[in-house]
C-alpha cells in the first residue's frame, strides 16, 4: 500500500522559490508603484505635412529638378526621425529645462525620473521614455505623446514639438526653393551661352562672306533668272505669233529665235554659276555657304527656344520660391491632461505577474529535468 502523501523538502522549496521569485517582487513593485511612483500627465498632439493644392512640381527643362513636389510620407519619415533625434532633445531642454525639470523627482520617484548631472545622451535615452511617436506612412499622420509629472509641462513639451517640426518643415521649403533657383539659373546660364555661341556664330560667317543676308543675296540672284524667264517666256509667245502671219526663212523669224537662244544660254550660264562660281574673298561655291548658313540659323533658332524654355523655368521657379509649398498642419492640438494616466500600474503589475510567472515555471522544470536525469 502507499504511504500517504506528504510535503517533501523539493516541494517546500518550490514553494520559498515561488514567494521568492513571484510573490516578493510583485509586492515589492506594488509599493513602489502604488506608493512611491508618481503621477505621470500626458499630452496628445497630432499633425501631418501638408502641399499646397496645385504646387509645381514638373520639370520645364532638364535641370531643373522637381524638389517642391516632395511626398509627405517622405516628409512624415523625416519628422518622425527628427521629432526622435539629439537635435530637437538639446533645442527643448534650452527652453524648458528638461534636465532640471525631470530630475527634480529622482529623490521621489527614481525609476520614471531623469537621474541628476545627466548628459545630453542620457538626456536623448530618456526622451523615448517621455515622448512615444508614432507615424503612419499609408495616411502621413503622425501622434505624439508626451509624459510629464504635471499638465503643463506635458502641453508645453507638445506644443515646443509641434513648434520645432514646423522649423523643420520650414527649412526644408528652404532648401527646396534655394536649389530650385540655383538649378533654374545654371540652365539660363547655359541656355544664354548657347545663344551668345550661336549669334557670334552667325556674325563671323557674315563677316567671313561680307554677305549680311544671305537669304536676300540668293533672292537677288533668284531674281535675275525669273527675269530671264519672263523674257523667254514672252520672246516664245512673240515668235509663235510670228510664226503663224510669216514664213520660215523671214528675217524677223531669225532674230527672234537668235534672242530665244542667247537667253537660254544666260539661264543657263545663270544656273551653272549659281552652282559652281566662287564667291569672292570666300573660296567656296553658293551651295556650301547656303548649307553652312541654314545649320548656323537652325543652331541659333534652336539656342533661341532653349533660352525662352531656361527663362520661363526660370521665372516659374521665382514664382514658386514665393509660396510655400508644404507646411505643418496639426490635426490635434496639444491637449491639457486632467488626470493623471500614467505609469499603468495595473497593466504593469500584470505584465510583471505574468513574466515572473513564467520565469519561476521554466526554472522549476529545468529543475525536475535535472532531477530526473540525475
Amino acid at each position: 500500500m502507499a504511504e500517504p502523501a506528504r510535503m517533501k523538502t523539493r516541494h517546500w522549496a518550490l514553494i520559498a522559490g515561488f514567494v521568492a521569485c513571484v510573490i516578493l517582487p510583485l509586492v515589492l513593485l506594488a509599493l513602489y508603484l502604488w506608493l512611491v511612483a508618481e503621477d505621470q500627465y500626458a499630452s496628445t498632439t497630432g499633425f501631418t505635412v501638408r502641399q499646397e493644392e496645385g504646387a509645381s512640381a514638373t520639370d520645364l527643362l532638364g535641370g531643373l529638378a522637381s524638389l517642391t513636389g516632395a511626398s509627405g510620407s517622405a516628409d512624415g519619415d523625416v519628422l518622425y526621425e527628427y521629432t526622435r533625434s539629439q537635435a530637437v532633445v538639446r533645442r527643448i531642454d534650452e527652453k524648458l529645462g528638461l534636465r532640471d525639470y525631470y530630475a527634480r523627482y529622482w529623490s521621489r520617484d527614481p525609476v520614471f525620473a531623469l537621474w541628476p548631472d545627466a548628459s545630453i545622451e542620457d538626456l536623448h535615452w530618456f526622451w523615448d521614455r517621455i515622448v512615444r511617436v508614432s507615424f503612419d506612412q499609408s495616411t502621413g499622420l503622425t501622434e505624439l505623446r508626451v509624459l510629464a509629472f504635471d499638465p503643463e509641462m506635458a502641453r508645453n513639451i507638445a506644443t515646443e514639438v509641434v513648434r520645432e517640426s514646423q522649423k523643420m518643415v520650414n527649412a526644408l521649403n528652404e532648401a527646396a526653393r534655394l536649389d530650385a533657383i540655383r538649378y533654374a539659373e545654371a540652365d539660363l546660364e547655359q541656355a544664354q551661352e548657347r545663344l551668345k555661341e550661336a549669334r557670334a556664330a552667325l556674325t563671323r560667317f557674315r563677316t567671313r562672306t561680307q554677305i549680311v543676308d544671305l537669304e536676300s543675296d540668293i533672292q537677288g540672284r533668284m531674281g535675275v533668272m525669273s527675269t530671264l524667264q519672263q523674257q523667254l517666256a514672252a520672246e516664245l509667245v512673240a515668235f509663235d505669233e510670228l510664226s503663224q502671219t510669216t514664213q520660215g526663212d523671214d528675217p524677223r523669224m531669225v532674230q527672234a529665235l537668235r534672242r530665244i537662244q542667247v537667253i537660254r544660254d544666260r539661264i543657263a550660264e545663270e544656273r551653272r554659276n549659281f552652282a559652281t562660281t566662287e564667291v569672292l574673298s570666300t573660296g567656296e561655291d553658293y551651295p556650301t555657304l547656303i548649307s553652312e548658313f541654314e545649320g548656323l540659323t537652325v543652331e541659333r533658332e534652336f539656342a533661341e527656344e532653349t533660352y525662352r524654355a531656361a527663362l520661363t523655368a526660370w521665372d516659374s521657379a521665382k514664382a514658386e520660391a514665393q509660396r510655400q509649398t508644404r507646411y505643418l498642419a496639426a490635426y490635434i492640438e496639444p491637449t491639457l491632461a486632467e488626470e493623471p494616466e500614467y505609469p499603468q500600474r495595473f497593466m504593469i503589475f500584470g505584465l510583471a505577474a505574468l513574466i515572473l510567472t513564467l520565469g519561476w515555471g521554466i526554472l522549476a522544470l529545468v529543475y525536475y529535468s535535472l532531477r530526473d536525469r540525475a
